[in-house]
């Protein structure tokens, strides 16, 4: 046994490790619990001083979490791989230092600011199989000669292994805390969002529409809305990307919809407001594509316009022929004032006895039950199949022959449909 070399460690130690292995397996107060580990350890190992650093999340700097002893460095920060520390943790193995000033790794900068001096170091990473989470570093022993042994390194690996179990532990709870607060705030968010859609089987008959989302929220949003004049306003848009940003976005769209319809019911004008509020708080590059559209019962028509959405399709049963509606212009949120004072082009379309479907990219991109991608031309189908159906059962049956990998959808998928066959009227 060479002259720094010393027995296992000795019944009271292994009685150490087991209780504050203990401890930390049921704190509550992870950091309160770190700092009383440290206290333990420095009594021990009959040091000076002891700190606890943790590596960052992006895996680059180590900060100081908790110290004791006569200097308090509580959030210093090292650069990657920098000092003692910065060896430990890239090493993943205990560091001993018997002369500080000797180390060419060695950073005097906090003796050099606060006139404490290192001498001896006694470094463990805080390692759970191949991942170090930081180390724990101890300073100067205070009896014998001043040099830590192998048994205190052997004692320091014990205790920083199960400190480093503590803080994995609370990285997974605070992560299922993290988790749960998600899932409840995106089930506030669909909450509001479902409130915000119509319900397939309100309003009129003959305009009718259903909302599917991929997940808990949607980027999709339609509404229906009945006018004093007996026309029925109505729109279907989807916001460019997912969760829940699109969400926000969406939830803003549809509700300066139904704000500005009454005063501004003409489809094209409409638009253009609505494409100026979204450009003066536009974020991330979102945008919205948008078909708005009046529906008139005693003329038998539609008004148009498409903000660069998927084209609807316009289906006259007595040729059984599907006309699409190509957009005229630009999404909304994009560029400001993109079609002038005007607002977006629109065009009129007689229905006389027809049915426009408006639908988003999620329902022709979406899969059949064969694997098949449904394309327009797929809608077209699904709408003939399903044609006596009453528009309310008509978009739930449509939509419900769709679905994603694994039986999850893709993408959002919403359908509407104005048909003018229940609609009635005159010519």
């Amino acid at each position: 046994m060479t002259e720094h070399e010393a027995a296992p460690p000795q019944p009271d130690y292994l009685d150490l490790v087991a209780d504050m292995t203990r401890s930390f397996a049921e704190s509550q107060d992870i950091d309160e619990t770190l700092r009383r580990g440290l206290e333990r350890i420095v009594d021990a190992l009959d040091a000076e001083a002891a700190s606890l650093f943790v590596v960052s999340p992006d895996g680059g700097a180590v900060t100081c979490h908790a110290c004791v002893g006569p200097v308090d460095i509580t959030g210093l920060r090292l650069a990657p791989g920098e000092g003692i520390v910065g060896r430990a943790v890239n090493a993943n193995a205990c560091q001993m230092v018997r002369d500080a000033r000797e180390d060419p790794d060695f950073r005097g900068m906090v003796d050099a600011a606060t006139g404490f001096e290192t001498k001896s170091i006694l470094c463990a990473p805080l390692a759970v199989q191949d991942e170090c989470l930081g180390a724990i570093e101890v300073l100067n022993r205070r009896g014998g000669d001043g040099l830590f042994t192998e048994a205190d390194a052997r004692l320091l690996d014990a205790l920083a292994t199960s400190a480093a179990l503590a803080l994995m532990n609370a990285r997974l709870a605070q992560a299922m805390v993290e988790r749960e607060r998600v899932r409840r705030e995106l089930e506030l968010a669909a909450d509001i969002q479902r409130r915000l859609l119509p319900a397939t089987g309100e309003g009129p008959a003959a305009v009718q529409g259903i909302n599917l989302p991929a997940g808990q929220v949607s980027g999709d949003f339609y509404d229906v809305v009945v006018l004093d004049d007996g026309r029925v306003a109505f729109n279907v848009g989807d916001v460019a990307g997912k969760g829940m940003n699109a969400a926000l976005v969406m939830a803003k769209t549809a509700s300066l919809f139904r704000c500005l319809v009454r005063d501004t019911p003409e489809p094209g004008p409409l638009l253009g407001r609505l494409n100026g509020e979204l450009t003066e708080t536009a974020t991330h590059g979102m945008f919205v594509t948008m078909v708005a559209g009046i529906y008139d019962p005693v003329w038998r028509r539609v008004t148009l316009a498409n903000a660069g959405h998927e084209p609807p399709l316009v289906h006259d049963r007595a040729a059984d022929a599907f006309q699409p509606q190509e957009a005229l212009a630009p999404p909304l949120g994009i560029i400001a004032d993109a079609t002038g004072a005007g607002g977006w082009p629109e065009r009129t379309v007689p229905l006389n006895g027809a049915a426009l479907y408006v639908f988003t990219d999620g329902l022709t991109e979406a899969q059949l039950e064969d694997g098949r991608m449904l394309s327009a031309d797929g809608v077209a189908e699904l709408v003939r199949g399903h044609n006596a159906l009453p528009p309310a059962e008509r978009v739930e049956a449509v939509a419900g022959r769709v679905h994603g990998g694994e039986g999850a959808l893709a993408d959002d998928v919403t359908l509407l449909v104005v048909d003018d066959g229940e609609g009635g009227g005159r010519s």
